[in-house]
């Protein structure tokens, strides 16, 4: 059955439109079709933003299955199957039940053009309607307002995570028109999140979002990290403090991350939920994100795993590497629709040297020559290699470093991270 879901999911990847044109009419008409199943799902948080909306959907999700709750979620990019994109009553969608349903959702489309992303989100809402659960978290593929998650009418909770430059080709150059977008979530009777933004993007969002008849708007100012250490942290809430245990996923962005997502449970325990202090800890240590500074190894020398692929991400990852006082070695690939050359240039305070290669059966990848002119071009020490094969058997003979980290594409890690965990 695994293969013939690969065989489904390369038929439509193959058979729709791979330009995206942000418009939520397709989908409207296909979701009539199938009854208007995203009418039909349970009460929704939903996360919109350029950086750590997976993470900090991850950790809620945990939490909420420490206080037993069932909750279904919908999540992109995947990693290693697709299956990771639709969670149902807290598991995995199961490869059968995948399979039978985008079948169905593909019949119905008859043909029409839509996107893959619009086609599987169609399918994910058709799930959800079917599967009975106490939340439903859904997390933004690009964008907002026109996203395909956005044709939900109404949310109980929405969290802006923080935004940067990103999908400029969609959203718009100017980060102001981009954070517009990203705001178009927010339903008229939610409660309101926003991560710590940049002083600019704070100062708009406030200004915009300042006459809307929303319940309450929180920033990260009102549920701010007061306090942290190497094992716990805590967290003013309302003028009230609560200390947590530090997530096991690295890198300070996490705990804002996690601050967003704790910010969230508390918000749900002042709506009539219970969620006491040792249960939202549970769920932060029981919490896991692959890809994201995920620690592996290759014979002994410690490999950092990062789907980063913004000029935000590449500043934390950064900000990590410049606090560790470590230089590294990249094996980098990247999509070439993204800002290679100031990507690149944030990370070059932390790097050795790139190992330039292609992400595996990505035809829309930079070529190993493409990053090795940019890096040449930013002074950075530069090997083009054919494969990730290549790229160890050569930093081992070759270079023996210290520490590798493997970035640039979630795509990447997805494709690469077997040969190190």
């Amino acid at each position: 059955m695994s293969q013939n879901l690969d065989k489904l999911l390369i038929q439509l990847i193959n058979l729709y439109p791979k330009c995206i044109d942000l418009s939520l009419e397709r989908l409207l008409k296909l979701l009539e079709k199938l009854g208007n199943p995203h009418l039909k799902i349970p009460p929704v948080i939903h996360i919109a933003g350029t950086n750590g909306k997976g993470s900090t959907l991850s950790y809620i999700l945990h939490i909420l299955k420490e206080n037993n709750f069932l909750v279904n979620a919908y999540i992109s990019p995947h990693l290693n199957s697709f299956n990771e994109r639709i969670i149902l009553n807290n598991k995995e969608v199961r490869t059968n039940e995948l399979f039978i349903n985008l079948q169905y959702v593909k019949k119905i489309n008859a043909n029409k053009p839509i996107t893959f992303f619009e086609i599987t989100t169609a399918t994910a809402f058709y799930l959800f309607s079917k599967v009975k659960a106490d939340f439903l978290l859904l997390e933004t593929g690009l964008g907002g307002r026109l996203d395909a998650t956005n044709v939900i009418k109404e949310s109980l909770i929405d969290i802006i995570t923080p935004i940067g430059i990103d999908h400029q080709e969609f959203l718009g150059k100017n980060i102001l028109k981009i954070t517009d977008e990203k705001l178009g979530i927010i339903k008229k009777n939610s409660y309101i999140i926003i991560s710590k933004q940049k002083k600019q993007i704070k100062l708009y969002i406030k200004n915009k979002i300042k006459n809307r008849k929303n319940k309450k708007i929180f920033f990260n100012d009102q549920f701010k990290i007061i306090e942290k250490n190497k094992k716990t942290f805590t967290l003013e809430f309302k003028k009230q403090r609560f200390k947590f245990k530090k997530p096991l996923l690295i890198g300070d962005h996490q705990v804002e991350n996690l601050s967003t997502a704790v910010a969230t449970i508390l918000q749900l325990n002042e709506i009539g939920f219970s969620f006491s202090q040792k249960i939202i800890n549970s769920g932060i240590i029981k919490t896991k994100w692959p890809g994201r500074l995920e620690k592996g190894e290759l014979k002994n020398i410690p490999v950092y795993l990062d789907g980063a692929h913004n000029i935000d991400g590449a500043i934390q990852l950064s900000k990590f590497f410049l606090k560790q006082k470590n230089k590294v070695w990249l094996i980098f690939g990247m999509l070439n629709n993204k800002e290679i050359f100031f990507y690149l240039k944030k990370l070059k305070p932390i790097l050795k040297g790139v190992i330039a290669i292609s992400i595996p059966n990505q035809k829309n990848s930079f070529t190993p020559e493409e990053i090795f002119k940019v890096c040449e071009e930013l002074k950075i020490n530069c090997f083009k290699k054919s494969s990730v094969t290549k790229a160890n058997s050569f930093l081992l003979s070759k270079i023996k470093p210290n520490t590798i980290l493997i970035s640039g594409s979630l795509y990447l890690v997805g494709k690469i991270r077997k040969h190190y965990l």
